[in-house]
Order: structure tokens, then C-alpha cells, then sequence
């Protein structure tokens, strides 16, 4: 059966944030070709809403069509009123409610906030926004530094291109790995990108002259089943370990070990997802060494276990 995709456009939404939804969904399909979501949009009472691009868009529903959406979706905005008060009409808010999932792209999580939806959540919104989200929703856990949040029911993403990294996110959860990787290949994009936004905030670009950790990353995808210690990546880098440190934290947004235990539970899913490979041959190729450490960080990342893994993400 089609998973049915709401978008709800606002006046001001950002244009890319619109087309991203139709475009990333779109592109998800069976083996033999099916299409796996179907995409509408929506506007309150079906009035045209105006981008900040310069034009205006007239979707082809009113709120009512919430009531048959899998999932709910709510791109960004560059203004009106939730960008300066926090607050949305009663209309809006009470479509919001009692949805199945709920998703938004950059500032749409202000469009969330202001519904209630993330009180005492994670969220996530565009790094420029985060002071002014922060102040107006103090109730929900801000997370400026990551690309997107998952949080079961309500995901929330940085701006622009994170929601191409959402969107993906949420085909791979649905349907598994392999649709979601051919989705990518269709969008000409990677079906992950390392690190958060903090590799974004300004700041300078990272050692154009081979003074970078990119080569040292590569080395550590390809050795995922050895023991990589710090003092060994960074002698691969020939830097100290402060400054190996540094640079990598400002390339990535993340620190080493937290960038590679991402790498090893991504390696993870993909050898449940797509071998018949026993749980221990499993921890031992992605590098966690043993099924109890396999175990805890599959568990730390996604909730599950292996095994309950596998089965989910192999029923496709």
C-alpha cells in the first residue's frame, strides 16, 4: 500500500524544502518499479501561499486531507508569525495533532514547536535559527549540531539539504537500505553524510592543502574491523593527537571515536540488512568485536537489537 505524504505549505516557505519531499519520496520504489509513497500538499482553507522566492504556489487540498496522511510534513519558512511570536492559528494547530508521524524540514520545527508537538523533545532547526528557536520554545530539547533527529513519531531537521538527508532517513527506516540507497543514486546524492551541522557554522574552510583528516577517514572506513586507537589515526594523519583532534572535530562536527562508532553501526545495518552473516561475524567485521558490544551500541542507535534488526529491515 502507497504511504501517503502530507506537505503543509505556509506563506514564506522556503522553495527547495517544498520540492525536496515530492522529489526524494518520489524517486523510492520497489524492485520491479512501484511507487512506495504518494506526496500531496495542502494549505489552510487551500489559499495560495507565497515563497520567499518571489512567487506563489496553490496546493491542491485544505487541512482536511491531514486525516488521511501516513505521515505529516512541514518544510521551512523564512517568516510570518511563528518566526517572530512563536505562535500558529488554532486551525493549523489542531490539523497538526493525532498525526501518525510528523516530520519537518529547517525551520518547519518552529511550525511544530508552536503546536506543542515537540514539548520536551530533541529537536533540531537550522544552526542561524537556533537562538531565536530556543528562546521562543524553551521547552523542547534543542539540538543545533545535528543534521536530523529521530525521535519515533516526530523527526525534525537543519536546513536545506538536511531534509534531503531526512527524507532519506525515513525511506531507509520504512523500507530498508537497498530502496533507499537506489533513491539516492536517483537524487545523485550520498544515502549518508558523516557529522552534524557543526561543520557548517562559520567558519574557515578545512585545509585545502592536504593538511586535512579526509585521507585518514578513508583509511579508517577500510579498516573498520581493526583496533584504531587514537594515537594510531593520528600518526596516519602525521599530526599530534591535539591537533589531529582538532581538525577532525572541525571537519566533521564530531570527535574521532564518536565518527567511527557511527561508521561501525552503519556497517552494521548494512551487513544485517543485506547478508546472511551470523551476529558475531557481524560485530567482528564492523568492528565491534563482540555480540555484546554489537548489541549495546545497535541498541544505543536505532533501539533494537540485531537480530529484531534484521528481521525489520529484511521483510522488504
Amino acid at each position: 500500500m502507497t504511504h501517503r505524504i502530507v506537505v503543509v505549505v505556509l506563506n514564506h516557505f522556503a522553495p527547495l524544502d517544498l520540492g525536496v519531499p515530492g522529489q526524494v519520496f518520489w524517486t523510492a520504489e520497489t524492485p520491479e518499479g512501484e511507487k512506495l509513497y504518494e506526496v500531496v500538499t495542502c494549505s489552510e482553507g487551500r489559499a495560495p501561499v507565497r515563497c520567499s522566492a518571489g512567487y506563489s504556489v496553490l496546493p491542491d487540498h485544505d487541512l482536511d486531507v491531514l486525516d488521511t496522511a501516513d505521515t505529516v510534513l512541514v518544510p521551512g519558512i523564512h517568516g510570518g508569525r511563528v518566526m517572530k511570536d512563536g505562535t500558529i492559528s488554532d486551525t493549523l494547530r489542531q490539523a497538526l495533532h493525532g498525526r501518525p508521524r510528523t516530520m519537518s524540514i529547517c525551520t518547519g520545527a518552529f511550525v511544530l514547536a508552536a503546536a506543542g508537538l515537540l514539548d520536551g523533545r530533541p529537536a533540531t532547526t537550522h544552526w542561524r535559527e537556533a537562538a531565536r528557536f530556543a528562546r521562543l520554545f524553551p521547552q523542547v530539547k534543542l539540538d543545533p549540531d545535528v543534521l536530523f533527529l529521530d525521535d519515533g513519531d516526530v523527526l525534525t531537521s537543519a536546513g536545506v539539504a538536511a531534509g534531503l538527508d531526512l527524507c532519506l532517513h525515513v525511506i531507509r527506516r520504512d523500507h530498508g537500505s537497498e530502496v533507499a540507497n537506489r533513491a539516492a543514486r536517483r537524487c545523485v546524492m550520498p544515502p549518508w553524510r558523516d557529522g552534524g551541522q557543526a561543520q557548517y557554522i562559520d567558519r574557515p574552510l578545512p585545509y585545502p592543502n592536504g593538511g586535512g583528516t579526509a585521507a585518514t577517514r578513508e583509511w579508517m572506513l577500510a579498516n573498520l574491523d581493526a583496533p584504531l586507537d587514537l594515537s594510531a589515526l593520528a600518526e596516519h594523519a602525521r599530526m599530534s593527537v591535539r591537533t589531529f583532534t582538532r581538525r577532525f572535530r572541525e571537519e566533521t562536527g564530531l570527535s574521532p571515536a564518536r565518527w567511527l562508532n557511527a561508521q561501525r553501526v552503519q556497517h552494521a545495518r548494512h551487513l544485517l540488512e543485506t547478508t546472511d552473516l551470523g551476529v558475531e561475524e557481524v560485530a567482528r567485521r564492523s568492528g565491534f568485536g563482540t555480540t555484546v558490544s554489537l548489541r549495546q551500541h545497535l541498541h544505543a542507535a536505532v533501539g533494537v537489537a540485531p537480530l529484531a534488526y534484521r528481521h525489520t529491515f529484511r521483510r522488504a
